[in-house]
């Protein structure tokens, strides 16, 4: 599932309306309608990022259906700060009954992923880290604990293709900001070349 940003334009709507793509979502950004597939990021990667707005936000969600998780606050390349923000917030969007995912950063490892809490891996930090093999490592764990693996910043065929092919369930980017008219055909391409081969292994296997 690709969760793409600017809901305005019509043909965006009319996949969001269809589950061919989902919305990522983000405090005072991109709101989702009812039916919508969806996912709540964050803000973090910027400086100006509030916790008070982010709450509120969280807080004021109606159409939690369809939800896929919600991120706990994270920084950007550092893990250990960003176990500081999981012990400090997860609990409370656990309380608004979302699911929670944890951003995964430049430091962490397999033993030091808060696994019994989290619901989703979300893998971000640095190009790095997130083309590295710790995060490979990572996602084959996730995967094995029955765990949803997202993967952030994706803008390109080739890198979707490669982490679906490692088993990632969703990712999401800016692909669709720029010539939506050209890039949201572009990306339906992908889906459905990625289809076609998962209906291509499981016809061999």
């Amino acid at each position: 599932m690709y969760l793409g940003t600017s809901p305005s334009y019509p043909s965006i709507v009319e996949a969001l309306d269809g589950h061919d793509i989902g919305l990522m979502c983000q405090p005072g950004t991109n709101h989702p309608r009812s039916g919508w597939i969806w996912a709540a990021d964050n803000g973090c990667f910027s400086d100006k990022w509030d916790e008070w707005r982010w709450f509120s936000w969280l807080l004021d969600r109606s159409a939690r259906s369809g939800c896929l998780f919600a991120t706990v606050p994270d920084v950007v390349g550092d893990h250990a700060a960003t176990m500081a923000r999981w012990d400090r917030y997860a609990f409370q969007v656990r309380e608004l009954h979302y699911p929670l995912a944890f951003v995964a950063q430049d430091g962490a490892t397999v033993g030091s992923v808060p696994w019994h809490e989290l619901d989703t891996l979300f893998v971000g930090g640095t190009d790095g880290f997130k083309l590295g093999s710790v995060a490979k490592e990572l996602m084959r764990e996730a995967k094995d604990r029955g765990k949803w693996v997202h993967i952030g910043r994706i803008n390109s065929q080739r890198r979707y293709l490669a982490f679906a092919a490692l088993g990632a369930d969703s990712c999401d980017g800016t692909y669709l900001s720029f010539g939506p008219d050209t890039n949201l055909p572009n990306l339906l391409g992908w889906l459905r070349h990625h289809k076609t081969q998962l209906t291509m292994f499981e016809d061999r296997a």
